[in-house]
C-alpha cells in the first residue's frame, strides 16, 4: 500500500462536475493499493497517517496530529501510484491490485480513519476525478507499507 499525504488548507474531488468530497484543515490522501495487500496493512497504514504530527503547534514546530487540530480527511484511490517505468515511455501497472480487492481495502482504509477523525470525504473509486487542493507548506509525504511495516 503507497501513499502520498498532503497537509492542506482545503482540497476537492469532483467527477464530471459533480463534487464528491470536500474538506478544509487536514490530509489530501491519495491511496495505491497493490496485489498481496491486507486489511491489516490498511488499518496500519490508517493508522500511521491520522497520528502523524505535521501540523505546527503554538511554537511554530510540527508537533500535532490530525486529531489534535481536529483536522479532516480527503482519500483519492491512485492506482498509479504503482506505476513502473523501467520499461519504455509507457508505464505498467501490474503491481496495483485488482480492482475489486483494491476497491475494498480502500473502504476499509477509510473506515479505519474514521476511528481517528471524524470528517474522512472521498472520491469515487477508478473514475476519472478532478481533484483540487491548497498546499500547506508544502508538506507532501510519501509512505509505502513495504518500507513502514516490512510487509
Amino acid at each position: 500500500m503507497r501513499a502520498v499525504v498532503q497537509r492542506v488548507t482545503q482540497a476537492s474531488v469532483t467527477v464530471d462536475g459533480e463534487l464528491l468530497g470536500r474538506i478544509g484543515k487536514g490530509f489530501l490522501i491519495l491511496l495505491g493499493v497493490a496485489d498481496g495487500d491486507t486489511r491489516q496493512m490498511a488499518e496500519k497504514m490508517a493508522d500511521k497517517i491520522c497520528r502523524l504530527r505535521i501540523f505546527e503547534d503554538e511554537n511554530g514546530k510540527t508537533n500535532l496530529s490530525l486529531e489534535d487540530v481536529e483536522g479532516e480527511l480527503l482519500v483519492v484511490s491512485q492506482f498509479t501510484l504503482y506505476a513502473d517505468c523501467r520499461k519504455g515511455n509507457r508505464p505498467s501497472f501490474i503491481k496495483a491490485g485488482a480492482p475489486q480487492m483494491a476497491e475494498s481495502l480502500y473502504k476499509h482504509f477509510m473506515e479505519r480513519c474514521r476511528t481517528h477523525v471524524d470528517v474522512v470525504e472521498k472520491g469515487r473509486f477508478g473514475a476519472d476525478m478532478k481533484v483540487e487542493l491548497l498546499n500547506d507548506g508544502p508538506f507532501t509525504l510519501m509512505l509505502d507499507s513495504q518500507e513502514l511495516f516490512g510487509e
